[in-house]
């Protein structure tokens, strides 16, 4: 579980519910309407904009925002700087019994290109596409929860206008004055909390573990097609070094 976004959720939520509550009551800011016509909104925006089969992709990249476990960049490069030495002591087909050690999908798939004899260029052509492929996935789900961001904000303008329409139909009843304008104001509120707290913030993390993804299976397709060609171990070590940050190394 990535533990940065549960406590971005719980202090941004949280400290925006306490000042809520300070001096007024939580229930002033609950009203159904506004929230039918900003959620109604924006996802009637979203899937106008998106086919159906395109916005169920997000699903899985809205749980990877929350359920993710890092890879360790420098796990792998030891991995194959280990996997380099074995290779050049007992031969390519000696990774076979070290397929407990693959954590990463990516990397056994790799491993079993080389076991399996594809050539360097097919091997390079099937990595990269699948990079490719990632990242793909990872650029819908973002692109989704920006245009969430920037329809939400919208959305709540709408209700706002709505709202106000109410207001000036109903000024000679004053009793129906102060919904009317709890409808007003309230669509705003929700547009902005929903799109700076929730839509926005999710596409950022989304172009983070893209970035994050690409970087490693890069690391795992360069250290593949060294470890085909028989790199020396330290010189399997240099060029993968390349990929970690100087901090890291």
């Amino acid at each position: 579980m990535d533990i940065a976004t549960i406590i971005g959720i719980l202090s941004g939520f949280g400290l925006v519910i306490v000042a809520i509550g300070w001096g007024g009551g939580l229930s002033w800011f609950f009203d159904l309407p506004s929230i039918m016509i900003v959620m109604g909104g924006t996802f009637g925006a979203i899937l106008i904009n998106y086919p159906f089969s395109t916005v169920l992709k997000v699903i899985p990249a809205a749980k990877s925002i929350f359920m993710r476990k890092e890879t360790d960049i420098q796990r792998i490069v030891n991995l194959f700087v280990e996997m380099s030495g074995v290779a050049r002591r007992e031969g390519l087909l000696a990774l076979d019994r070290m397929d407990s050690q693959f954590k990463n999908p990516f990397l056994s798939k790799a491993v079993a290109l080389i076991l399996d004899g594809a050539e360097p260029a097919d091997i390079e052509i099937i990595l990269e596409a699948e990079i490719q492929s990632t990242e793909e996935k990872y650029r819908i789900g973002a692109d989704i929860f920006t245009n969430m961001g920037n329809f939400a904000p919208a959305m709540g303008l709408m209700g706002t206008v709505i709202g106000l329409v109410k207001m000036l139909m109903q000024m000679n009843d004053p009793s129906k004055i102060g919904p009317a304008m709890s409808l007003a104001l309230l669509t705003t509120f929700y547009g902005i909390i929903l799109s700076y707290l929730v839509f926005l913030p999710a596409a950022g993390k989304l172009r983070v573990q893209s970035n994050h993804d690409t970087l490693i299976k890069s690391l795992i397709m360069k250290g593949t097609l060294a470890l085909q060609a028989g790199d020396h171990p330290r010189m399997m070590k240099q060029k993968l070094l390349s990929f970690v940050a100087p901090r890291e190394k």
